[in-house]
């Protein structure tokens, strides 16, 4: 897998900046099936309880495959949220009808509570990308990688209102055993991918595009960004791709869990 080392010096701007924000207090409205299905008590308070006690712990394995069977994709989207780039992404697959992952940044969701929380209504998956987006994560300790998907749990669920993230994406899949096997035990399942599209270079709409049909043929999770640089290319690709893939046969599902 790919790692995109350009994003660390960013990451580490807004982890700062983003520290000072008030995290919005859990809201008492329900969400969607979602949050009913992963709803449960804030990360902080369950990490001190028996392992497992208050989650449903899921498969440590790499996750890849879709929901919905040889036709199906996933789309799934990094970084954000970003208060430019992930309503126009929401907007478009709104458009098309198409449900997505949404791995998040802790300090991002921390930051625009509000955003986790359209996302959630609009249902959309959610999905642990760690505290700072530390591409080098998986050299470093236990206990560091603990604290990243942790407390990045914890921000996210907050900032959401209480629905949990369903998956856990290492940073350039910087996946360790122990990384693995600690998101699982939180119910969150280890997500890779299997299309880079790409974009975080910002190639070109046109590149990006190509690169997505070119390497469909490796499988069915599709990796696209809404945050950590300008993202017009993303959202004039997604704009262009998820009409031409509808149109190929393929549906639109979630990572299995």
């Amino acid at each position: 897998m790919a790692r995109h080392g350009s994003a660390h010096g960013w990451y580490g701007k807004v982890a700062g900046a983003a520290l000072g924000v008030t995290v919005l207090a859990a809201g008492a409205s329900l969400w969607t099936a979602q949050a009913d299905a992963v709803r449960g008590p804030s990360p902080r308070a369950a990490a001190s309880a028996t392992p497992g006690s208050d989650v449903k712990p899921v498969a440590e394995t790499i996750a890849h495959a879709s929901d919905q069977g040889e036709r199906g994709l996933n789309i799934t989207i990094d970084d954000g949220p970003d208060p430019v780039w992930t309503p126009q992404m929401l907007d478009i697959l709104r458009e098309y009808g198409v449900k997505a992952t949404f791995c998040m940044v802790g300090t991002q969701a921390q930051a625009h509570p509000d955003l986790v929380k359209k996302v959630v209504a609009a249902g959309h998956r959610l999905c642990d990308h760690t505290v700072s987006h530390d591409t080098a994560m998986d050299a470093k300790s236990q206990a560091y990688q603990s604290q990243q998907i942790l407390d990045a749990e914890r921000m996210i669920t907050e900032a959401s209102g209480g629905v949990r993230p369903m998956y856990y994406r290492a940073p350039g899949g910087a996946f360790t055993p122990y990384s693995r096997k600690l998101a699982a035990s939180r119910g969150m399942r280890p997500l890779g991918w299997n299309v880079d599209s790409k974009d975080f270079e910002r190639p070109g709409t046109d590149a990006i595009v190509a690169t997505v049909q070119r390497e469909l043929p490796n499988g069915p999770t599709l990796l696209f960004h809404d945050a950590g640089g300008g993202r017009s290319q993303t959202v004039d690709a997604l704009r262009r791709i998820l009409p031409q893939l509808k149109e190929q046969g393929y549906s639109f599902g979630f990572p299995t869990r």
